[in-house]
């Protein structure tokens, strides 16, 4: 995108909307470039490039860091729904790195309420925190028939796709899932993992997911930082 030198809004406000869509689409992410650079590339004065860099700092945008330059203010995850991706997608395809550590796995025998949910008389369970750029977003608690449970917790979990291993190595492929999205106190033991006050109130997001032959393969219920990650949707509207 190319300035508009004829036109009647001003260099700086045109700057400040390619910076601003650059940082939406992921192109810039972390550390923006510096003053000169921009400059250079938009054939612009210092002047015009501090004033739209100047705006997106005021507007949240961007952030300044003392001794260290202007980056790219930490941006919401966003997760497309109508789309079944793992938090590791979602987190990609925000120019983000994803990772994740693993906290505990058992097998359990699930309360009355998951059991009525999913049919699983036994269960096991998996727990994880997961990562943005290094930045704890969620808790995410997976339920699982035994038998896959016990196949899973075989390979390494921390950095890792559950999706990947359950399609690639386990050979489990996924059908549809539904999906409800609310609101939850955090607990006490989960606020220490995304660094929030006790009972803070967090997405929550609980997924249930079928296989090929409509079986249930995982029930997840996944708690989130409300700063951190939110859901959008696209709408369209049908005529005739």
């Amino acid at each position: 995108m190319e300035l508009n030198f004829e036109e009647s809004l001003p260099l700086h406000v045109q700057l400040k909307h390619i910076i601003e869509r650059q940082v939406e689409d992921g192109e810039l992410t972390g550390q923006i470039p510096s003053e000169r650079s921009f400059m250079e590339d938009y054939n612009v004065s210092r002047s015009t490039v501090r004033e739209a860099i100047s705006t997106l700092v005021r507007e949240g945008v961007l952030e300044k860091r003392h001794g260290t330059g202007t980056f790219v203010s930490l941006k919401p995850i966003h997760e497309w729904l109508g789309n079944l991706s793992s938090t590791t997608e979602t987190i990609k395809q925000m120019g983000m790195e994803p990772g994740a550590t693993l906290i505990t796995y058992y097998k359990m025998v699930p309360s009355p309420d998951i059991q009525e949910q999913t049919g699983f008389e036994e269960a096991y369970f998996i727990k994880r925190v997961r990562y943005a750029d290094d930045i704890p977003i969620g808790v995410e608690c997976h339920y699982y028939p035994v038998s896959i449970g016990e196949a899973l917790v075989q390979y390494d979990l921390n950095d890792t796709t559950l999706y990947e291993i359950e399609e690639q190595e386990l050979g489990i492929w996924f059908a549809e899932a539904s999906q409800i999205i609310g609101t939850a106190a955090i607990t006490e033991a989960d606020s220490i993992y995304l660094n929030v006050p006790a009972h803070t109130n967090v997405l929550h997001a609980k997924r249930i997911i079928k296989d090929l032959e409509g079986h249930i393969i995982e029930l997840e219920n996944a708690y989130y930082r409300s700063d951190m990650y939110n859901f959008k949707i696209n709408l369209s509207r049908k005529f005739g």
